[in-house]
């Protein structure tokens, strides 16, 4: 049995996480550094026992169900996350953004996400309550992602074409500088006030967040369509990125399976959500407008077991061909 969250949780909660990425950007606006290893290793650690010390809390407070349902949804969250860090790469490297600025950058991108799920969260809470058969266009539409995601030749290229276009309609509009000036967004050249084109960068960045929005609120609304819930695991799963895009660094390039385990994921969500909206169909010209009772209802437990395995064996499978990849070079013979 689900346990209503006190609002006074809900509350204390969101205050802390706020004061908590807010310190966060200010010690980045204080001190801008490329981080070490070391220290993206330690922040991911970090933020992974504080992901996992709020699902404690929460079932102490609010049942051990909730708090499934919390890891479940920031273990989904997470996994499709990763998929951002690729396009942020090429979005940092299309725009030569300095190493030590990118901090700053992805912070920003952070922050106007969390704003971005905000809204689609509670557009989605607002539909769900109001028009259920959305499960079968939350579940058709992941499916389909899942398909997109299988078969991604060209598609961070289509990121790239779409951020291009918007770099040319922004040249049009506005005066860019060529060159940065720090972190601002206004600069003086030649005594003209310019945007820089970190201005590029963020709108490029925020719009990429929607677009990865659009996909992964869907899928986290099988977990549960508490809105707290839904937030919180985005929270949590946004906060780490930052970090998670150091620590891996060179590392995106080997991950060449990833998509799989990502695909795996989307189209299992999908499929159950489905299985989802006809367990609650209400549409009169299925099953006469009843309940379908016999279609299984998968439970969360599942869904973050198939979650883990998916990553860990797309990551691993990855790992291994990447290995035996640079042991076939090094032994190759080499001609003159």
């Amino acid at each position: 049995m689900t346990v209503d969250i006190p609002l006074w949780f809900e509350i204390t909660s969101m205050v802390v996480l706020s004061l908590i990425l807010i310190g966060d950007l200010l010690l980045i606006r204080l001190r801008p550094h490329i981080p070490s290893t070391r220290e993206s290793t330690l922040w991911v650690v970090f933020y992974v026992g504080l992901a996992l010390l709020f699902a404690v809390v929460l079932g102490t407070v609010a049942g051990w169900r909730n708090a499934g349902d919390f890891v479940t949804g920031w273990a989904l969250e997470y996994s499709l996350s990763v998929d951002n860090l690729f396009v942020f790469v090429l979005i940092m490297a299309q725009f030569a953004v300095p190493r030590r600025l990118q901090q700053q950058v992805l912070m920003v991108g952070i922050i106007i996400a969390l704003v971005l799920r905000g809204a689609f969260i509670l557009v989605g809470v607002t539909i769900i309550e109001h028009f259920s058969p959305i499960f079968y266009i939350f579940g058709a539409f992941l499916i389909y992602t899942a398909i997109k995601q299988a078969m991604p030749e060209g598609e961070h290229d289509d990121d790239v074409k779409r951020e291009n276009f918007i770099v040319r309609l922004l040249r049009r509009r506005i005066d860019i500088s060529d060159t940065y000036d720090g972190s601002k967004i206004r600069t003086i050249v030649d005594g003209r006030r310019m945007w820089t084109p970190m201005v590029i960068v963020f709108i490029t960045i925020g719009v990429t967040d929607l677009i990865f929005a659009i996909d992964s609120i869907p899928a986290i609304f099988e977990i549960t369509t508490n809105g707290f819930l839904v937030f919180s695991a985005n929270i949590f799963a946004l906060m780490g990125l930052r970090q998670l895009y150091f620590l891996l660094g060179d590392l995106l390039d080997r991950l060449r399976y990833l998509h799989y385990g990502i695909a795996v994921i989307l189209g299992f969500i999908g499929v159950k959500l489905i299985l989802h909206a006809l367990h609650e169909n209400e549409l009169p010209f299925i099953n006469g407008g009843q309940h379908v009772e016999w279609v299984p209802d998968i439970d969360n437990l599942v869904s973050l077991g198939v979650i883990v395995v998916s990553m860990a064996v797309a990551t691993v499978a990855s790992l291994v061909a990447s290995s035996r990849e640079k042991r076939a070079e090094r032994l190759a013979p080499t001609t003159e």
